[in-house]
């Protein structure tokens, strides 16, 4: 297998006046292509800025971070967009869908922005698959929090990522939905092959993964294979 994420002491440091802040300190793991991978730790550990330091969102004070062999830290911030768009998808707690648009606009966005002549048969699509085929014109104040969230898992894959980022996938839902999305995010990731690696405090959610990393003071504290992953 091969490596599609990279990370070599990686540390994040904020400077607030005389004062400084290390969340993250000297991090290095590297996931292999097709791996499902979660994060977990207290609140503060780190998570969410491990997350997207990896995925190219904020720099590092120091360190190394490739996706795909591409060091992200030599990357202007153009050339880093340009590679989210063609390899990466994100799911976020909080949808972050596009308040404007209907659900079927949301999806087609990362579609549009690589120029794809298909995006509505796709998006459309993939809407479908996500239990939506009837919601396609409704705008996400119209939708229900496990319903925009089944818009977000449809973006995210739309652009068919090699690599997908999850920050508390479920953590806006209510346990029913959460389990529902979960499986949806799973088959949708097994159907497609991508790499998940979901940032979680639900310790049932990062079982069912092939991986768990913990996070404790912005220090890697465990890296072990979960003893009974159901993907």
């Amino acid at each position: 297998m091969n490596k599609i994420l990279e990370v070599e002491n990686l540390t994040k440091i904020y400077n607030s006046g005389e004062r400084s802040l290390t969340v993250l300190d000297q991090i290095n793991f590297s996931v292999e292509k097709r791996e499902i991978v979660s994060i977990v730790g207290p609140s503060g550990s780190g998570k969410t800025t491990l997350l997207g330091l990896c995925a190219g969102l904020d720099k590092g004070t120091s360190g190394k971070v490739s996706i795909l062999d591409n060091r992200l830290e030599t990357m202007t911030e153009d050339e880093r967009a340009s590679l989210r768009n063609k390899f990466v998808g994100f799911v976020f707690q909080n949808f972050q869908l596009i308040p404007t648009l209907t659900a079927l606009e949301n999806v087609m966005i990362p579609l549009e922005l690589q120029g794809q002549s298909n995006a509505k048969t796709i998006s459309k699509d993939l809407l479908s698959r996500v239990g939506l085929g009837d919601r396609l014109t409704h705008y996400p104040s119209q939708l229900s929090g496990g319903e925009q969230q089944r818009v977000s898992i449809a973006r995210a894959f739309s652009n068919a990522p090699e690599i997908l980022f999850a920050d508390e996938p479920t953590g806006n839902l209510d346990e029913d939905t959460g389990i529902k999305i979960e499986s949806l995010l799973f088959d949708l990731n097994k159907e497609k092959g991508t790499t998940l690696i979901i940032v979680t405090h639900d310790l049932e959610l990062a079982a069912k993964t092939n991986r768990i990393i913990k996070l404790k003071g912005g220090k890697i504290v465990s890296d072990t294979p979960s003893l009974q992953p159901v993907v």
